[in-house]
């Protein structure tokens, strides 16, 4: 288990060099673009244009912040992504192109490579104490807004807004939550 703050994550120009995107975890560790095997990151989206391909990855897209944004990905009607839309998942190997609503906009992109992994993301509100059951072994758990607490091996934690939690070898085991906040949870498995 590792908490990943806010402060700690790394910036890195976007893939076709038009934005920047925050790095909140990647594997294996220090991966580059190229060569990692899932990651988890936030992008501001300030204009419209392509998304990066990146060859046998699938993506979900989720909107943090902003009035949202139309993606045109290839082969499907337009679909209006926003704050309250649930996170949309699509091939990232397929040319897609974003029109944004009005203004810029933050976004939540986990990605995993194809071939030997798949991952889900879901948005979670919570409002007093919770049990989450980790369905995988390998969970990210960013805290987007508020504040929680958690509890893990009989010690208390705290995640504020941007913080993240990433535990691996997690699958089967349940974390104990507590606070007023909405968090993102991203599972990955193989197969």
């Amino acid at each position: 288990m590792r908490i990943l703050r806010v402060g700690d994550h790394k910036r890195m120009p976007w893939k076709n060099g038009g934005g920047e995107t925050v790095e909140i975890a990647v594997s294996p560790e220090d991966a580059g673009l190229a060569g990692f095997d899932w990651r988890v990151s936030m992008a501001t989206v300030a204009t419209d244009g392509p998304f990066s391909i990146f060859p046998g990855i699938d993506r979900t897209l989720a909107i943090l912040a902003g009035d949202g944004m139309v993606l045109d990905i290839e082969g499907r009607a337009p679909v209006l992504l926003t704050m309250a839309s649930d996170p949309l998942a699509f091939p990232a190997d397929i040319p897609v192109g974003a029109r944004l609503q009005n203004g810029a906009i933050t976004d939540l992109n986990v990605m995993t490579r194809r071939a030997g992994l798949a991952h889900t993301l879901s948005r979670v509100d919570v409002d007093g104490n919770r049990i989450v059951a980790l369905p995988s072994s390998t969970c990210l758990l960013l805290c987007h807004l508020g504040t929680l607490s958690f509890r893990w091996d009989d010690d208390t934690h705290a995640l504020t807004a941007g913080d993240a939690l990433l535990i691996e070898d997690s699958a089967g085991k349940v974390l104990e939550i507590d606070g007023e906040a909405q968090y993102y949870l991203a599972s990955i498995t193989t197969g």
